[in-house]
């Protein structure tokens, strides 16, 4: 047997000041060769997935698209998915070189404040999670959203566990997960005895909601396709009491890539809409991986009024701005000066009548590189939001 080593529990810092509003930062640089680039580089025959062909022009994410979908040939639409947001990135919303120094200096800040002694975690290593006899912290609740990245076949089982040991590790009393698969589903359920597990569908990718035993009560689920999508979205649903506060806990990944934006800004509506007629006596959460761009918030006529974001009111930190940053996650191979990082990933919060939660702290998780794959858990890093209860 392998000798565990147990990763250090996570240690939580005081609340820093909310900082000073400030003028957001435009990183957009539209690229009309974009899709062009797309077109060249990889042809699929629609509805059928069958790789055709790879024209190098010399790009070179185009490159490394033609290398990934050499190494998984059988899979290579899987590959194309990812590479395929990277690309879309690359030339619309950050198009600019990485100052080395910079880079640099987030490499070195991450890795002195989240790996252990050998630089990475080992996937496996945290002991599955027990059930709780007494809650050392009875005022406070956390919900992580996590794209998993089950899309990716390599290393999936080990990734999967570690997305797991984080999770114990956190201990969040509900888990929004987003591409989820099925290997990776009973990967979930056998590492994390202490959850109910709540899946979105039974084939393909899909959403899932992860209640704690020891701190949540479940009451009902519902699933709701968006009949528009033409991959197969739709928004869960799960009613539930956690420590005593009756919540809707809604959870999607929404339309993915740059041609599918208007079915994205629509189900992004409908699922706003769903918050605000949901029961006002319950506190409504919902996000995931959204794949949404702040331009396309403000064209949908920004978040309404009484939805907030909760990266936002949690503070607005920089460091946990960016969900996918291909400048600190290199899970893609994106070999390029030229490197994209956005805020895919997003929780909004719809207050009860009465509120009876208060947004604390909003942070990333997922950020130490595996021991041995070398990899991260995900392409996309966990967002772990924290709330204290309100006493009424």
């Amino acid at each position: 047997m392998i000798p565990i080593q147990r990763v250090a529990p996570t240690v939580r810092l005081p609340l820093p000041p909310p900082p000073q509003p400030q003028q957001e930062e435009d990183t957009s640089a539209p690229h009309e060769v974009a899709l062009d680039i797309l077109l060249k580089a990889v042809f699929l025959i629609p509805g059928d997935y069958h790789f055709t062909g790879v024209v190098s022009n010399g790009i070179d994410c185009a490159i490394t698209l033609h290398r990934s979908l050499s190494q998984r040939w059988p899979r290579c639409w899987i590959v194309l998915c990812s590479v395929t947001k990277a690309l879309e990135s690359f030339f619309e919303e950050t198009s600019r070189p990485i100052e080395e120094s910079s880079t640099s200096a987030m490499a070195n800040s991450s890795a002195s404040s989240l790996t252990n002694s050998s630089g990475a975690i080992e996937a496996g290593n945290v002991s599955q999670s027990q059930p709780e006899l007494v809650d050392p912290e009875p005022h406070r609740i956390r919900l992580l959203s996590w794209n998993i990245d089950g899309l990716d076949l390599e290393n999936l089982q080990t990734r999967t566990k570690a997305a797991c040991d984080t999770i114990v590790t956190e201990k969040p009393d509900v888990v929004y997960l987003q591409e989820v698969v099925l290997e990776s589903l009973q990967i979930i359920k056998s590492n994390l005895p202490g959850y109910n597990v709540h899946p979105a569908a039974d084939k393909a990718y899909f959403t899932c909601v992860l209640l704690k035993k020891s701190s949540t009560v479940f009451e009902k689920s519902k699933i709701m396709p968006f009949t528009t999508s033409r991959m197969s979205r739709n928004l869960l649903t799960v009613k539930a009491k956690v420590k005593g506060i009756p919540m809707y806990l809604i959870t999607s990944h929404l339309e993915s890539t740059k041609e599918h934006k208007e079915e994205r800004k629509r189900q992004l509506l409908l699922s706003f809409k769903h918050m605000m007629e949901a029961d006002p006596t319950c506190t409504v959460i919902f996000g995931g991986d959204l794949n949404i761009r702040d331009k396309e918030i403000t064209e949908v006529g920004g978040v309404p009024d009484t939805i907030y974001d909760l990266w936002e009111v949690s503070g607005k930190r920089p460091i946990a701005q960016w969900t996918w940053d291909t400048r600190r996650n290199d899970n893609l191979g994106i070999n390029s000066r030229y490197l994209p990082y956005l805020r895919f990933d997003r929780l909004y919060i719809h207050h009860s009548d009465v509120p009876r939660i208060k947004p604390v702290y909003f942070e990333l998780v997922g950020l130490t590189r595996i021991q041995g794959c070398g990899r991260f858990p995900s392409d996309h890093w966990g967002i772990l939001t924290h709330y204290d209860k309100v006493r009424l």
